[in-house]
């Protein structure tokens, strides 16, 4: 049935909503929908949001084969191309006017791993050289620009000098460093490496996975910290539920594409104790709490946080088969997803957070933020895992 219902979701609601959402006057996709399904047409467009557009489309591809998904695909790489990347400095913007004009040149580290998500993904569905040529040209100005000792700094102006991290820092911290947006290198690397197959990608993903298990894992809390300086020192007391659990199944899919031993070893029970912690602390009333800050629980459930609960849980029944309870949570909150986080309104998708008692807040359905990614990852990730076990 999870199979079943949610191929169904992909292929007759997110797919057809997202298609609808492009623009084929100034190229990309529209920027806002608002939570009355009002479109607004001269929105800006985010850059992340385009990206990840690329990303669902490319990989809408590869798993139904259907070619007015590439064509989708290749509307959102021409934006990416023409539009994104700055031609002087190098990089990707932070966002655009809705006829494709610079609005925010802020170049962030996040949005440049975003990037080369897409346009790897994107090669595998298309076979197009120019975007593997442009994800590895991002790939070492990500190297060159973004890199210290210790890490990946994140965001500075567009020619590359430091600037404050406003844009990926919340709680009232300003962390030049965050377990988020390390997370999404190593995924887009992860991505790269599988399509490319270069030695010096997997180098780095053992860099971030050191700094994942030594780092960022507090073994005596069994999370992940959040906020960072620029030495890994923890800035507050927060613990990011759903971050956590698309964590645990991320890096085990990055285990997998590495095929590195010692690295399984290292990382493998960390992701175990991950999964097992949000089971027993965040799957609350069929679905996952948003997170707890100095031990206050915030209720919320986020409509991201949803999808990523369904993927991790059902990574963690495939890596613990005798965990059948992580199998029933995947199901239980695909119903949960079903039943009220999906709009079953026309011409709408998510809704982007519910109250505890299963309201929906009134935030736009389309924002730079709110993106086919993590609901159409999950759908591919049922699809792919559970056609796979068949």
């Amino acid at each position: 049935m999870l199979k079943t219902e949610v191929k169904a979701h992909l292929k007759n609601d997110i797919i057809p909503f997202w298609q609808g959402m492009k623009d084929e006057v100034h190229g990309g996709f529209y920027g806002y929908l608002g939570y009355g399904l009002e479109l607004d047409k001269e929105a800006v467009k985010g850059c992340i949001l385009n990206s990840r557009i690329l990303w669902f489309f490319s990989n809408a591809y590869l798993t139904l084969r259907e070619e007015a998904l590439l064509e989708s695909a290749r509307h959102a790489f021409l934006f990416l191309k023409e539009r994104c990347l700055d031609r002087e400095y190098g990089g990707v913007y932070w966002s655009l006017t809705y006829d494709g004009k610079l609005e925010d040149t802020t170049k962030h580290t996040y949005n440049q791993a975003f990037a080369i998500y897409a346009l790897s993904s994107y090669y595998d569905a298309s076979g197009e050289r120019e975007a593997i040529e442009i994800a590895h040209n991002l790939y070492e100005l990500v190297e060159e620009k973004c890199r210290d000792e210790y890490g990946y700094l994140e965001a500075f102006s567009r020619s590359f000098e430091p600037v404050d991290n406003d844009k990926l820092s919340e709680n009232g911290v300003m962390a030049e460093k965050t377990m988020n947006t390390l997370l999404h290198v190593f995924e887009a690397y992860t991505e790269l490496y599988r399509v490319a197959q270069e030695e010096y990608v997997a180098q780095r993903l053992r860099f971030m996975l050191d700094i994942m298990a030594d780092k960022i894992y507090n073994p005596k809390l069994g999370r992940q910290e959040v906020f960072f300086d620029r030495t890994w020192n923890t800035l507050i007391d927060l613990y990011s539920y759903g971050h956590d659990i698309e964590t645990a199944w991320l890096v085990d899919r990055g285990l997998e594409v590495l095929d590195d031993a010692a690295y399984t070893e290292k990382l493998a029970p960390i992701t175990k104790t991950i999964t097992e912690n949000i089971y027993n602390r965040a799957y609350i009333d069929h679905s996952l709490v948003n997170e707890a800050e100095n031990g206050v629980v915030d209720t919320t459930r986020v409509w991201w946080v949803q999808a990523e609960a369904v993927v991790g849980f059902l990574n963690g029944y495939q890596k613990q088969p005798k965990k059948t309870e992580y199998l029933r949570a995947a199901e239980d909150i695909w119903e949960y997803i079903r039943d009220y986080l999906i709009d079953k309104r026309e011409g709408s998708e998510w809704f982007s957070e519910l109250d505890q008692d299963r309201k929906p807040a009134e935030k736009p359905i389309v924002e730079p933020w709110k993106c086919p990614y993590h609901n159409g990852r999950m759908c591919f990730e049922v699809i792919r895992r559970l056609e796979d076990a068949s």
